[in-house]
């Protein structure tokens, strides 16, 4: 999971050494991290429902066979065309592997403090594996070159797969019919392919043009397409009551959010540090290893002492709370700004609550969701992740272009135009968390059992997950 993450910003930092080396053209920049966020959201809900019907470990074996292939070609590539390719069957294997990844955990570990253990663990995982790409990949284009940001996932991918088939028990019959909803899984995957192509080119077409209006309606017409399909099928590809459930529907809410932020922050704070402060790939990567440890602290361990203290609701509120305070910190950071007073704070707040956070999300969302659905919860959960991110990086990166033309043309100079608008974006993302600690702060009457992971976690001899 750590590869899979990581691989959606580690391609940050050595952003400048691609374009020098491929000679890569503009837009191109952009798609080294769309390609990959596209066909993950996109197909991130068809591969949860396939690891419901045909089991999750033979998905997440494909998922992490594929994507270990696919990251040799990405670190070979000697062209554009070659490297977009193998980003965007990345992304595919990838939604396959993530789809899974917390049906698995629900399978694996049934006693309640292995369970809070691994989705502790797992939570570390989404909310650090941003920081851990942006300081690995800086760490590995400086010392060694932009090719091994690839080539890294290779021998760990081989080791990952020969473990998990040896150690993963085999999938079991499933307790449904084996009937897979095709034309409800072509609607939604290009209905979220579209919508997502939309959102990323948006920017620079014009929000207001043809271009960005015409896959925007097809996107919403191929969404009520499929809720007309899951709503009259047999054995649909969701089962549209599962958002009758007020916390799940919530917390995807509240992951849209999150992700919204902290995907803009993982992508806009190593540009200022690299174009405003000037720094090398090596130390914007280094910059971010403090917000990483204290996300690793935190979801390793303090988290799950926080939610059995304080609860689902205030673990979930607080953490949001800091990383809305850090984004605000950035929002302020200048020009000439330093590590230790205008960096430091910020990355710490961001680090903190996002290791706060994570642990009781996974555990509000799963509560609840039988074993037979846990795949298709676990795919939705993370499209929801997937999709805020997508949606986040258009937007406010979008917002920050926006606002430093408006800087420029009121005469500002270029460096403290371009601050203006990370400012812009960062303060927007600040938004967005504190919107997402209100929802946070509002599950509690949903869920009176989720207020601990032992609360939250089930007996032996259920199959509910936590």
């Amino acid at each position: 999971m750590l590869m899979v993450v990581l691989d959606t910003t580690i391609v940050t930092v050595a952003l400048p050494s691609m374009v020098a080396d491929l000679h890569l053209p503009g837009v191109a920049l952009t798609w080294m991290l769309n390609a990959y966020m596209l066909t993950f959201g996109g197909f991130l809900l068809l591969s949860g429902r396939l690891g419901d019907l045909f089991g999750p470990r033979r998905v997440f074996l494909t998922g992490i066979g594929a994507f270990t292939l696919a990251s040799l070609v990405c670190g070979i590539s000697r062209n554009e065309a070659l490297l977009l390719v193998g980003r965007a069957v990345q992304g595919v294997s990838g939604a396959a592997v993530t789809a899974v990844s917390l049906s698995l955990i629900i399978q694996l570990f049934s006693t309640q403090s292995d369970r809070a253990k691994a989705l502790g663990i797992y939570g570390f995982i989404c909310a650090a594996g941003g920081g851990i790409g942006d300081l690995l990949g800086g760490v590995l284009a400086d010392v060694l070159s932009w090719h091994w940001i690839f080539l890294v996932n290779v021998p760990i991918g081989v080791v990952v797969y020969a473990y998990c088939a040896l150690t993963l028990p085999q999938d079991e019959k499933p307790n449904q019919p084996g009937k897979l909803d095709v034309g409800g899984a072509l609607a939604i995957t290009a209905a979220l392919t579209l919508a997502v192509y939309t959102l990323v080119n948006a920017p620079a077409s014009g929000w207001t043009s043809l271009r960005s209006w015409t896959p925007l309606l097809g996107s919403a017409a191929l969404f009520l397409l499929f809720f007309t399909i899951e709503a009259n099928v047999t054995h649909p590809l969701v089962r549209l009551t599962l958002f009758r459930r007020r916390t799940f529907s919530l917390m995807n809410i509240l992951g849209v959010l999150w992700a919204a932020g902290a995907y803009a922050w993982f992508v806009i704070s190593p540009l200022y540090l690299q174009r405003i402060l000037h720094y090398s790939p090596f130390q914007t990567g280094i910059a971010f290893l403090p917000a990483t440890l204290l996300m690793g602290i935190f979801s390793a361990g303090l988290s799950e002492r926080l939610v059995t203290r304080l609860g689902v609701r205030h673990s979930l509120g607080m953490g949001m709370l800091l990383i809305a305070t850090g984004l605000t910190l950035f929002a302020r950071a200048p020009v000439n700004g330093t590590f230790w007073f205008d960096v430091l704070p910020g990355m710490l707040l961001v680090g903190m609550g996002g290791g706060m956070a994570s642990t009781p999300l996974l555990l509000a969302a799963m509560s609840g969701v039988d074993e037979a659905e846990s795949g298709l919860a676990s795919g939705i959960v993370n499209t929801a992740f997937m999709m805020g991110g997508a949606v986040g990086l258009a937007l406010l990166v979008g917002l920050a272009a926006a606002r430093t033309g408006e800087l420029q043309r009121l005469g500002l100079e270029p460096v403290a135009a371009l601050n203006g608008g990370y400012h812009f974006a960062f303060l927007s993302g600040a938004v967005l968390a504190l919107t997402a600690a209100a929802i946070g702060m509002s599950i509690a009457p949903a869920a009176p059992h989720s207020t601990s992971p032992s609360e939250a976690s089930p007996p032996p001899h259920t199959s509910s997950a936590p």
